[in-house]
């Protein structure tokens, strides 16, 4: 049971949310402690502590009503678009190989087609989120469109913190392609109950928990 909560290297405080959303036994929080204490990956990778509290952004009351989006990259030889529902945490990545603004555009048509179009989009001050073609792609759509202030990313922190956590989480694990480390990253991800609301991303965006290999432990 360790071995599959540890599988993608996910962090001590997330390892223990997983496991207790799935089982307990005598003694659980020393062994996750002791088994992230114990990987060299997880030591290797750890998170630097903030530096500045980051600006605090309202709790929509919907999901996909806010996202935040921001680039990762260039990472194993790709861009990475990390796109992050402020509501439920949900993260969705996708890998190019630029960061042009009719990429950016091609890459949020593919995610708004399984989620539908947010009221508003959050980005920082990025050539392909400040050119012409971007913000009439965000007026034909009705997307209010909010840059982070200039020199200051932090205040996007919404999509900082992911795009940090995307970039440990691909860095841990060291089998499969690219794509099959981004899969185990994100379907890891979204169904572990997140910090902020206690509920997994998954549980927030599709109102229900999404089946894993971990269900295989509850008597059926």
């Amino acid at each position: 049971m360790l071995e599959m909560l540890h599988q993608t290297h996910t962090g001590m405080t997330k390892m223990k949310g997983l496991a207790r959303s799935y089982m307990w036994w005598p003694g659980m929080d020393q062994d996750v402690e002791r088994t992230v204490r114990a990987c060299h990956e997880c030591q290797a990778h750890q998170k630097a502590p903030a530096s500045a509290p980051l600006h605090p952004w309202e709790w929509p009351e919907s999901p996909w009503s806010r996202i935040h989006v921001d680039y990762a990259g260039p990472f194993l030889g790709e861009m990475f678009l990390v796109i992050v529902d402020a509501h439920s945490k949900w993260l969705d990545v996708y890998p190019t190989k630029t960061c042009r603004s009719l990429v950016t555009i091609e890459k949020l048509r593919q995610s708004f087609s399984y989620f539908g179009i947010p009221k508003m989009l959050v980005s920082d001050n990025g050539t392909c989120f400040t050119s012409a073609e971007f913000e009439a792609f965000m007026k034909q759509n009705g997307i209010s469109h909010v840059r982070s202030a200039p020199f200051h990313p932090s205040s996007n922190g919404l999509a900082e913190r992911p795009v940090q956590t995307f970039k440990e989480g691909m860095k841990k694990m060291k089998e499969g392609t690219i794509q099959t480390r981004l899969s185990r990253f994100l379907f890891s991800y979204r169904i572990t109950p997140h910090a902020t609301t206690g509920l997994s991303p998954a549980e927030l965006m599709m109102s229900r928990r999404l089946r894993s290999a971990l269900d295989l432990v509850v008597p059926d």
